[in-house]
């Protein structure tokens, strides 16, 4: 396995990621009555090709396996970078879905390096990938001066076990999409 930089092609495996990290409950209010998953899922593709988005290849590690097919990704981005990466995003959800959500809080600050979405194709799941991801994040984070932090829902116990095995630790409470998560961060 290997950890390397997105490229623009992994953006549907990007999209799809985005999509079962946020989960099913706020892609379908994403998509609201007028639209369908795939056209949520065409969006965060876009979202992903572009290299102004938070969501974009270029803020995104794959994990590539020997055959050379991304089996999963960590989108991590500088927070504050945010308001302006996210300009993408309030452009696409308006244009594609008729959606104004400028409104949503902010899900990280300045003062981290936020890690936004982790995934990995089911079929590899169980083989350290995702901590390689978030290690290699973790190492991004490092190199420009930053902790890394993430949110993650409360009831989410198989993933907090993940991160606490890395080293995050709860520094706090912040929403995400109306819904209040914990706030961990990395601690060496």
């Amino acid at each position: 396995m290997n950890i390397q930089n997105a490229r623009i092609e992994d953006a549907p495996f990007i999209a799809r990621s985005i999509m079962a990290a946020v989960g099913d409950e706020i892609c379908h209010n994403l998509a609201g009555e007028a639209h369908s998953l795939e056209d949520v899922e065409k969006l965060f593709t876009r979202l992903a090709e572009r290299e102004d988005s938070q969501y974009s290849y270029l803020n995104t590690l794959a994990a590539v396996n020997d055959e050379g097919e991304t089996v999963g990704v960590c989108v991590g981005y500088d927070g504050a970078t945010l308001h302006e990466l996210r300009k993408a995003f309030f452009e696409e959800v308006e244009k594609s879905l008729g959606k104004n959500l400028e409104n949503v809080e902010d899900e990280t600050d300045a003062d981290e390096f936020y890690l936004d979405t982790l995934a990995v194709d089911p079929a590899y799941r169980g083989r350290g990938i995702a901590s390689e991801l978030l290690k290699a994040m973790i190492d991004r984070a490092a190199s420009i001066g930053k902790p890394a932090g993430l949110l993650v829902d409360k009831d989410n116990t198989r993933a907090r076990r993940l991160y606490e095995s890395i080293g995050f630790r709860q520094v706090g409470e912040r929403p995400f999409c109306y819904v209040m998560m914990d706030h961990l961060q990395f601690v060496k």
